[in-house]
């Protein structure tokens, strides 16, 4: 079987389970992984306490009992969404080859990016879910072959809310995959403004893209192609943070200063909002712990930059933008 072939038979058969996962978790109107979650966790603190002073069992017992109820978590994770972390990275998929950085290749997509986020911009005072869930799997359908994504398994992917939102806001999580119940969850707190990029960069998860690089990069590719303008600005918007600070790294602070001055005011304002509504909402001890055990996560699952692999989203758009210029 050439590789062509075997992909096809993966994505179908990825979708035709997923599928089945999908609809059973639907039956559902709250996040049942964040349920399923909560539960093994209280489960697994409370069964030897329970097991030693009422059951009188042995500790050998009882946490030979917790390791094999962890152990099936384990194989239901990497057999529900897991094995995703073994599939060919952007590059591989689709045969765009990386683009090392240069300060010409950069300053020139600085440029056109700082001209379309202006371009792009619209105040969004509102969450219309239907037209992004719309927007969202028309997009993802067109760009599934010539960027090396799973299309979505049907035309309703139903989103839910995170089931902790308060507690989610304080370590600053926007939304999540639920691997054990293939759905996809977002922060009640979100704001307009946010969340169609999270939206389509949560569906990304869903769809089997396990790099958050990449799922950026999906996200602003699906945002930035929508008609409707609130989606659009919200593609362009949605990596403002890691190209200034890739440009702050980069450039000389002549250069950066030029640079943020051409960005219009009423997003740099939008963008200092969005900065002081997350910070009330987040507690470091918290944060810096779920900081902690998602970099061991990632960096578990092949992810060998952990948390600092959200930023590498730069690089794919540079990498697509110098692609596009040779085809």
């Amino acid at each position: 079987m050439d590789s062509c072939s075997g992909n096809n038979l993966f994505a179908n058969n990825l979708s035709f389970y997923l599928l089945r996962f999908v609809v059973f978790s639907n039956l559902f109107p709250f996040a049942i992984g964040d349920l399923f979650i909560f539960l093994s966790i209280a489960g697994v603190i409370i069964y030897p306490i329970y097991a030693r002073l009422r059951k009188k069992l042995p500790w050998k017992k009882i946490l030979l009992r917790d390791g094999e109820y962890l152990l099936w978590i384990y194989v239901w994770f990497y057999l529900a969404w897991g094995l995703n972390y073994s599939q060919k990275n952007f590059y591989q998929r689709t045969e765009i080859p990386y683009t090392a950085y240069t300060p010409e290749n950069f300053q020139e997509f600085v440029d056109d990016y700082i001209t379309q986020l202006n371009r792009s911009y619209t105040p969004v005072n509102s969450i219309n879910q239907d037209l992004i869930r719309e927007e969202t799997v028309r997009i993802y359908n067109q760009l599934s072959d010539s960027l090396g994504v799973h299309r979505p398994p049907h035309d309703h992917p139903r989103v839910k809310t995170m089931l902790f939102t308060p507690f989610i806001s304080m370590v600053g999580v926007t939304g999540s995959m639920g691997p054990f119940f293939c759905e996809f969850t977002l922060n009640g707190d979100l704001l307009p403004a946010n969340y169609p990029a999270t939206y389509a960069h949560e569906l990304a998860h869903l769809l089997g893209i396990t790099s958050e690089a990449e799922a950026n990069f999906y996200a602003y590719q699906v945002c930035t192609r929508s008609q409707a303008m609130g989606i659009r600005f919200s593609g362009y918007f949605s990596v403002l943070g890691h190209v200034l600070g890739n440009a702050k790294r980069l450039l000389s602070e002549e250069e950066y200063t030029k640079l943020f001055q051409r960005i219009r005011p009423e997003i740099i304002e939008l963008a200092k909002n969005n900065q002081a509504y997350w910070a009330a909402k987040y507690s470091p001890v918290v944060g810096a712990v779920q900081d902690w055990i998602y970099d061991l996560y990632l960096k578990g699952n092949k992810i060998e930059s952990g948390r600092q692999n959200y930023s590498e989203v730069v690089g794919l758009l540079i990498s697509y933008q110098e692609w596009k210029k040779m085809n």
